[in-house]
């Protein structure tokens, strides 16, 4: 029998809406959910939404906050009000900025070019990782769309989790072609409609967890 390992792709599903919604993650076995904390975007929740969230949520599972641009009393709010093990970080705030709140944090990149990812890195040596997100002008997140993944460096000194438009028919070949640390999904795995941002869906959020199982089990077999 081979003592080997299994390299396990590590999943996100982020905005989450609806503490029914929170148990079908957690039976699904992803390792984290996300909480939006930004009142333009069509998944955000208030201070109650994300307590009662939070609440249902077991131990081994990652209570993220993702916030774009807060100010130093909005982000200590939710900390104050919500059980967060982690901040995820979406607009243009420093490592400085970041570090302050006794959290652990990672720092959305939106990808434009090879440099974006290399020069965070830098920019950002207090985040444990760079998620890695779809640039679109005027849009923090959340787009939907996938970005060239052929611009992500092999050697980033620091772990990647990939966003940007993942869904179940795509995640395997992502997870194939870049070897990320984690995926982050939202829109991917919501129930069909445009009124349904934040609904999500327990078969695709099955779907999705089945693909990355599948293709972690292929490479590490391979």
């Amino acid at each position: 029998m081979s003592t080997t390992p299994v390299i396990r792709t590590r999943v996100k599903i982020c905005g989450v809406t609806r503490v029914e919604d929170a148990i079908k993650v957690v039976n699904s076995g992803a390792d984290a959910i996300g909480l939006v904390f930004y009142p333009p975007s069509p998944r955000a929740v208030d201070m109650q939404q994300a307590a009662d969230i939070a609440a249902v949520i077991p131990a081994f599972v990652t209570v993220t906050a993702l916030f774009v641009n807060p100010t130093v009393e909005q982000v200590q709010s939710v900390l104050d009000a919500v059980r967060i093990d982690l901040i995820q970080f979406h607009g243009d705030e420093d490592d400085g900025f970041c570090q302050q709140f006794n959290r652990p944090y990672i720092k959305a990149v939106r990808v434009r070019q090879a440099s974006d990812m290399v020069e965070a890195c830098v920019r950002f040596p207090g985040a444990l990782s760079l998620l890695l997100d779809s640039y679109k002008p005027g849009v923090p997140g959340g787009t939907g769309e996938t970005f060239d993944w052929s611009l992500v460096p092999d050697d980033l000194n620091k772990p990647i989790i990939l966003a940007g438009g993942l869904s179940p028919v795509n995640v395997a070949t992502a997870i194939r072609d870049l070897h990320p640390f984690a995926v982050d999904v939202s829109g991917g795995v919501e129930a069909d409609g445009p009124g349904n941002k934040g609904i999500k869906d327990a078969s695709k959020i099955q779907a999705f967890m089945n693909e990355v199982y599948r293709v972690d089990n292929e490479q590490h077999n391979s």
